[in-house]
């Protein structure tokens, strides 16, 4: 995680931040490095809207719609409502949190595909069932038996990596990213078949994976509204355009399925998503855009068939 201080020269504020930032980094090793912008110029280029700005990864926390990038002094509303040149501990904690979890969650859902061979070849035979017909094939025995092993066997394995899951019975109910049981976000692929994801980010992965045109329908859980992100040619139209994702997880890690897919939703808009995040605080993570989203989607998705 890269910290950032952006501010003008001599910035009374900046030690307060600095304080603060060690107060809720607390025993993280992290380095922060300042860096002084003299200009208007300057400001817009790096995203300075106001000195001191923070950012997160190149991420500004505490952005606030419609703010302008600028030289003038920041100022920061506490949780009490008093106005100051720095953002609370609280706060500073909150969004390095929020930061660390959703970088984790990047991280390890990027990291769940299978290595071994047998597992690989009975993964990609499940997603592309799934994406040929909306469902799992009904056994993997045949693809698991090139490798003299079981079905079972492979699948028991590939569910303890969490890279599927399957009921008590052995059948497969998840194989991110797809969800063999009906949920919030139905993706209808370039042919006629309709799937379900499992999240927001796994629709948005799903066009890359195939190289396929698609169309995600889901709806904004604050208000019901729907959201629709047809992808054609590799470009995706957002409707409405201003709809934004929340990528988070909840804290103690656990299988996908139950632990952060609930949790990864579109919005319409970043007020909506704002709104969800603060009715559900246990949840760390993020808000995105359209366009990282599904970057994120494809950084995740798109090379699991092309192994």
């Amino acid at each position: 995680m890269r910290v950032e201080i952006l501010h003008v020269p001599d910035c009374p504020s900046v030690p307060v931040l600095r304080e603060r930032l060690d107060q809720a980094l607390a025993d993280v090793v992290i380095d922060v490095v300042e860096r002084v912008v003299r200009d208007a110029e300057t400001a817009a280029a790096v995203g300075m809207t106001g000195s001191p700005t923070l950012l997160v990864d190149g991420v500004d926390p505490f952005a606030e719609p419609g703010v302008a990038p600028s030289v003038s002094c920041r100022l920061y509303r506490h949780e009490d409502g008093h106005l100051d040149g720095a953002p609370s501990v609280a706060r500073l904690r909150d969004a390095l949190d929020r930061r660390r979890a959703s970088v984790a969650l990047r991280d390890w859902r990027a990291r769940a595909a299978p290595a071994d061979p047998a597992e690989r070849a009975v993964h990609q035979a499940i997603l592309r069932s799934f994406a040929a017909t909306g469902a799992p094939p009904a056994t993997v025995d045949q693809v698991a038996g090139s490798f003299a092993e079981t079905g079972d066997q492979v699948l028991a394995r590939l569910h303890d990596a969490d890279v599927i899951r399957v009921d008590a019975a052995g059948r497969v109910q998840v194989a991110y990213p797809f969800s063999a049981a009906p949920t919030a976000h139905r993706v209808r692929l370039a042919g006629g078949v309709e799937v379900y994801a499992m999240c927001a980010i796994d629709a948005l992965g799903m066009p890359a994976m195939l190289g396929a045109d698609a169309v995600i329908a889901t709806t904004d859980p604050t208000n019901g509204l729907p959201i629709t992100v047809t992808i054609a040619a590799g470009r995706a139209q957002w409707d409405p355009p201003g709809a934004v994702v929340f990528v988070g997880a909840r804290p103690g890690g656990g299988p996908s399925a139950e632990n952060c897919c609930d949790a990864l939703n579109v919005f319409t808009d970043r007020a909506s998503a704002q709104t969800w995040s603060r009715a559900h605080p246990h949840i760390p993570g993020e808000i995105l855009d359209g366009a990282d989203a599904e970057a994120l989607g494809r950084r995740i998705f798109g090379g699991l068939l092309a192994r």
